[in-house]
């Protein structure tokens, strides 16, 4: 098992930034992915980006050249930095370890608007 914490969400005007942290509770070498997937209001949950045990990082393409995962293996946490953000990027955010089964954060609200 593994517990998530998502924090950092928060109201940013458009182009602005935002950092998002997830803390799991053991150690990122352990856990076979860490996936920062969204939930827009009315809509499915879909992967953003994503960091593998070996620290290769993955993004959907709305997500490349904006948003940065990475992780800190000291503190077992990965970060996802969004820069530019668009209204569309309005969502609950959670983070999501993939092992034998997934699991998921609480999850973090992120409002893009001015």
């Amino acid at each position: 098992q593994v517990q998530l914490v998502e924090s950092g969400g928060g109201l940013v005007q458009p182009g602005g930034s935002l950092t998002l942290s997830c803390r799991a509770s053991r150690s990122l070498f352990s856990i076979n992915a860490l996936n920062w997937d969204r939930q827009a209001p009315g809509k499915q949950r879909e992967l953003v980006a994503g960091i593998s045990k070996g620290g290769i990082p993955i993004y959907v393409d709305d997500a490349k050249g904006r948003f940065t995962i990475s992780r800190d293996t000291a503190k077992n946490t990965v970060a996802l930095q969004m820069n530019s953000l668009k209204p569309e990027d309005t969502a609950v955010y959670y983070c999501n370890a993939l092992m034998l089964r997934s699991y998921w954060g609480q999850g973090t609200q992120v409002t893009v608007s001015s």
